[in-house]
């Protein structure tokens, strides 16, 4: 199966790869939980997780009871933990690798969910990554396993296989001309489902959405990627199309709104963080429409190019949110405090990527 590469760049945000497992010997979390012993049982869990891991390469370890809110918060905005293990933070833990590729949760719905994160559209070369952490964290620790059924799971959906291969795309030509709504129905027929970027029921806030797998049972592992492969490039062919229409039919309108976008972020006096994305993502079309003037590095394709704005400007996406401003601010602001040190520090950033 092969990776379609920075041709796809411009749509295809990220790959991941994500494993669920459960230690053979050990309650299930949410039984785990309502155990008397369950810290010490935690305690044992995590100890043998960081031990295989550590062995390996550098990871560091989050024990999310030691863990405060603001560390927390910021590590769930860069999806590298989730909202469940923050919930399950009295017997919960995170061991990340220092690129930040790997994340392994250790007690969230399952004992323990590997992820590893790649950018671009590469789902092959993260399942190779992360099946080799796998391998090497069941050499040593027994899975809870069975013959008919594969992996047993908290959730019958990650029955089997537990692997769930996802693809970030950037979307916003087919969710202004309105596409998105027929692909949805399709792709679930499919056994696939489609998310917000930033979670279930987060919207498609800056036009990014997630496309998965939704089921793992009875489906070898190359079958799930080759699945999920063909349904991300055939969504990518709609959204060029889309993209080349929509600068046909938008014309001075289009290019006005996007203009208008970049001058807000460059300008504006307060901005929220639902509006920075939608801001940016504004300015992230004006990049691939070629609205602006052309990057030293930008490498043109058959199906797109290569643009390191594009990443630059995703970056700026996470830096600018809540919990990172947080870190930023060094002291906890509120309401348009936080809205003023956001549009400050965007108008600085957004003027360093020479858009124009």
């Amino acid at each position: 199966m092969a990776a379609l590469g920075v041709d796809y760049e411009s749509v295809a945000i990220s790959s991941r790869i994500r494993l669920a497992r459960n230690f053979k010997d050990f309650p299930f979390p949410g039984k785990l939980l309502r155990d008397p012993h369950a810290e010490e049982q935690a305690s044992e869990m995590i100890r043998l997780l960081a031990g295989e891991l550590t062995s390996m390469e550098d990871f560091k370890l989050y024990v999310m009871s030691e863990t405060s809110n603001e560390e927390a918060a910021l590590l769930e905005e860069r999806h590298l933990i989730s909202r469940d293990l923050i919930k399950h933070r009295s017997i919960s833990a995170a061991l990340i690798s220092t690129d930040e590729s790997i994340s392994v949760m250790i007690n969230e719905e399952d004992h323990i969910r590997e992820q590893y994160f790649i950018r671009g559209f590469d789902l092959m070369r993260a399942y190779e990554r992360i099946s080799g952490i796998d391998d090497t964290i069941s050499d040593s620790i027994p899975f809870a396993y069975d013959g008919e059924l594969g992996y047993l799971t908290a959730c019958p959906t990650n029955l089997g296989t537990g692997l769930r291969a996802s693809v970030m795309l950037f979307l916003p030509a087919c969710v202004r001309r309105d596409k998105m709504r027929r692909f949805v129905p399709v792709l679930t027929r499919l056994g696939l489902t489609v998310r917000g970027a930033y979670g279930e029921g987060s919207g498609a806030f800056g036009d990014l959405f997630q496309i998965s797998n939704e089921v793992t049972l009875g489906f070898p592992e190359e079958d799930i990627l080759s699945m999920v492969q063909r349904a991300v490039e055939t969504i990518v062919e709609a959204e060029f199309r889309e993209r080349a229409r929509m600068k046909v039919e938008g014309g001075l309108a289009l290019k006005d709104s996007v203009f208008r976008s970049l001058g807000i972020l460059s300008t504006a006096k307060l901005l929220s963080e639902r509006e920075l994305l939608q801001r940016l993502s504004d300015v992230k079309l004006g990049v691939v429409l070629g609205y602006f003037k052309e990057a030293e590095d930008a490498k043109k394709g058959k199906r797109g190019f290569h643009d390191s704005r594009l990443a630059r400007l995703d970056a700026l996406a996470v830096s600018a949110r809540d919990a990172a401003l947080s870190r930023r601010m060094q002291t906890k602001e509120e309401g348009k405090e936080t809205d003023a040190f956001r549009a400050e520090y965007v108008s600085s950033e957004i003027g360093r990527i020479e858009l124009i």
